[in-house]
């Protein structure tokens, strides 16, 4: 064990005695949240109890935080952190109890022995790596990697401190005005657009960590925090001292494009592939940076001298080509390492001037570099946050021959966060039907983009509630604004109202084949046709919360969990009575994703919202019985959303998952998982195919589409944000594709198209 350790002024007089039920024994250390104090169990298990400061504790910003850090420390599996034994974040003095890990912080280890050697950093970067694989699998960006927060175990490094960690389906955002992190091992985006942070940062500060680890320094090193934040925007690191075979990794761990960094699962690929007695100036594998062009591929993996390993070529004859990681270029120079290599050069004083001007009041880094066109708010789909250009498209022909125009108009209004829209396509594909803020409903052109008809929304319709998208039914394009009002009919081809009806009784309105369904909480329905409006039948079916409904065909399914979480309900119910036909009780809380093939397919949800498997229900009637099928994932993917299509289940999750099940039939594969891609967003939509793709929009406005067999990404659209502040989206509507095009909107009101075929030239 090492000695206890203080690294704070905080007078010991001020502190509880216990917390909860743990008496606290001595002081591990003091930080700006609290203190930690060494404890013990009943059971005799050695803690780490975090109390929050006493004047922290009225401040219900640090209580929400620190809320925050124990939601996020219990999501992460306890083999790459200290796992979370106790906590109260309701007491007078907040606390968390979690294991106590008997080993040094990577700081403490550097500042006693002095640098790493090579292979002692590579185990310590691979076993990070692994962490933060872990970490981001279920959807927390940790946002303040640092040498001191990388405790080394003897069973491997283990990541703690989540106090400004983000999950990504939290709605505590970071305050205006305030630099939340380290800024030595922040990420150029923590300092431009903290609202955006995702899993790249925390590569980022792994990249910066491990620099520390091997020259006792970082890649970019002041007494000032303002040139610290300069030279992360704007200058190259500093990697003299670094292996020069593991100086280009480390460069792509440390590129200011979070897109250009490689994924921790890339890092522990890179680190593990070299054999522990090679030389790191020969044998250091790196992942092949991202090309341009993502048609382009390689044959192999590019290694530090520049040669390609074997490994087979592109195939040919697909609609969409076999994509490899990119394009390499040609090797990096050993500039970063060695005395050979040139050192950086020394910026004056006269750069603390220029970099406060990319400061703001209260200390928020808002830098951004001029003119490169390579930041967040370069790309088609950036505007100037002044009032949108409703109904006028961007038309844009694209470079291949034949294949279908661009397009890019602006929808709504620019007001609030929730600007994106929300769109649908006819069944036919002949009309796109949209909403967004200021637009109850809209009718678009598919081809260009051109506003056929639009329908203001009423007075005093919400702006920080995300529009829902239309919903075509019976003929008809059904919409109900947010914030409450009627449902109502349009028709299709002049957007006049066919019909509508009150919905306030109602906690929910669905829409199940031609049915629009008026729900309760107690169980009650009011089945409408959506072509008349008329009712079609009341029926009640269960108790205690909304149902979800799916369409079976000739049989709807009310999927209802239990509050206790122990159970969900499945009713089969027939449309055109609404008599319950059938009824099954499943084990757990499960989410409908679809109807394929004469079965239900289900989603698992656990207590913190995560997804670990698939459920698949053949319901069975009078002659034969019911068939229950689990289909486990390999990790959980939280928050998920699901679409079933082409015998598979797509899933998309809240930390950047996308995942595909296959679902096996007679004589074939058994069902399993077939792929997982880890797209580095922290915000996807639900997915949905289109072809041979499955598509999915990201929070920042991209839209990625990804090979449906073998999970490998074909191309992405670059961001659309306008540049302000409110570019926060909470719901993120899914695309829509049909026949040759692909519709995406984003955050910054816009709606556009894209050549479905061809997603390499996005």
């Amino acid at each position: 064990m090492p000695p206890l350790r203080s690294t704070g002024q905080a007078s010991e007089s001020g502190q509880p005695e216990y917390a909860g039920q743990y008496r606290l024994e001595a002081s591990l250390g003091t930080g700006g949240m609290g203190v930690v104090h060494l404890a013990t169990s009943a059971s005799g298990l050695r803690l780490a109890v975090k109390v929050i400061h006493a004047e922290h504790a009225t401040d219900p910003e640090f209580r929400a935080r620190f809320r925050q850090e124990v939601a996020a420390a219990r999501r992460v599996s306890g083999a790459f952190t200290a796992p979370v034994v106790d906590a109260d974040p309701e007491a007078g003095r907040p606390w968390m109890a979690t294991l106590f890990i008997d080993g040094p912080t990577l700081s403490e280890r550097v500042k006693r022995n002095g640098p790493m050697d090579p292979e002692e950093a590579r185990r310590a970067g691979a076993g990070l790596a692994e962490a933060l694989r872990d970490i981001h699998r279920v959807g927390v960006v940790h946002r303040d990697l640092k040498p001191s927060n990388v405790l080394l175990a003897p069973d491997g490094p283990k990541v703690i401190d989540f106090g400004i960690s983000r999950p990504v389906d939290s709605d505590l955002r970071t305050e205006t005005g305030k630099l939340i992190g380290t800024p030595p091992f922040m990420a150029p985006e923590q300092f431009q657009r903290p609202r955006e942070v995702g899993p790249a940062a925390d590569v980022f500060a792994m990249g910066a960590v491990l620099v520390h680890a091997m020259t006792g320094r970082g890649p970019f090193d002041s007494d000032s925090p303002y040139i610290v934040a300069y030279q992360v925007v704007h200058d190259e690191p500093d990697l003299a001292g670094v292996p020069s075979g593991l100086v280009p990794l480390i460069r792509r761990c440390l590129a200011k494009d979070p897109a250009a960094r490689p994924t921790p699962y890339e890092l522990m690929v890179a680190l593990r592939e070299a054999s522990p007695s090679a030389s790191y100036d020969t044998q250091a594998y790196v992942p092949v940076p991202r090309s341009p062009d993502p048609r382009e591929s390689v044959p192999g993996p590019l290694f530090a001298d520049g040669e390609a390993g074997s490994g087979s070529g592109t195939g040919t004859g697909s609609v969409f080509p076999e994509v490899g990681a990119g394009a390499g270029g040609p090797s990096e120079p050993p500039s970063g390492g060695g005395a050979a290599g040139p050192k950086r050069k020394r910026r004056r004083w006269a750069v603390a001037a220029a970099a406060l001007v990319v400061l703001v009041a209260g200390g928020a880094v808002v830098a951004r570099t001029a003119g490169d066109g390579s930041g967040p708010d370069s790309g088609s789909g950036s505007g100037s946050g002044s009032a949108a250009r409703s109904g006028t498209a961007a038309a844009r022909s694209d470079a291949a021959a034949g294949a279908p125009e661009k397009w890019s108009v602006r929808l709504g209004e620019a007001r609030g966060e929730e600007r994106t829209p929300a769109c649908t396509l006819a069944p036919d594909a002949a009309a796109l039907f949209c909403a967004a803020p200021g637009v109850r409903a809209a009718r678009l052109d598919p081809a260009t983009g051109r506003t056929v008809w639009s329908r203001p929304a009423g007075k005093g319709a919400p702006a920080d509630i995300g529009p829902r998208a239309p919903v075509f039914a019976g003929g008809l394009v059904h919409v109900r604004p947010p914030g409450g009002g009627p449902a109502e009919a349009l028709d299709p081809a002049t957007g006049t109202p066919r019909w509508s009806t009150p919905v306030r009784p109602y906690e929910a309105v669905r829409h199940v084949g031609d049915l629009v369904l008026l729900v309760r909480n107690d169980g009650r329905v009011r089945a409408l046709d959506a072509r008349t409006g008329r009712e079609r039948w009341q029926a009640r079916h269960g108790s205690g919360g909304v149902a979800e409904w799916v369409d079976g065909g000739r049989t709807v399914y009310a999927v209802a969990p239990e509050t206790s979480g122990a159970g969900t309900t499945v009713r089969a119910v027939d449309p055109d009575t609404g008599l319950l036909l059938r009824q099954h009780r499943l084990e757990g809380t499960l989410r409908p994703a679809g109807y394929a093939s004469g079965a239900l397919l289900l989603i698992t949800t656990d207590a913190s919202g995560s997804t670990d498997a698939v459920v698949r229900l053949t319901p069975g009637d009078g002659a034969r019985g019911r068939a229950v099928e689990r289909i486990a994932l390999d990790a959980p993917v939280p928050q998920a959303q699901a679409v079933v299509s082409g015998g598979a289940v797509y899933l998309s999750g809240a930390g950047g998952s996308l995942v595909a099940v296959r679902l096996g039939r007679a004589g074939g594969p058994a069902a399993a998982q077939s792929w997982r891609l880890e797209t580095g967003a922290t915000h996807l939509s639900r997915p949905v195919t289109g072809g041979p793709a499955v598509f999915v929009g990201a929070g920042d406005g991209r839209l990625l589409a990804v090979h449906a067999d073998r999970g490998r990404l074909l191309g992405q659209t670059d961001p659309r944000m306008d540049g302000g502040a409110r570019t926060y989206t909470s719901f993120l509507p899914a695309p829509v594709a049909a026949g040759d095009r692909v519709f995406g909107t984003a955050p910054d009101g816009s709606v556009y198209a894209m050549a479905s075929s061809d997603p390499a030239r996005f």
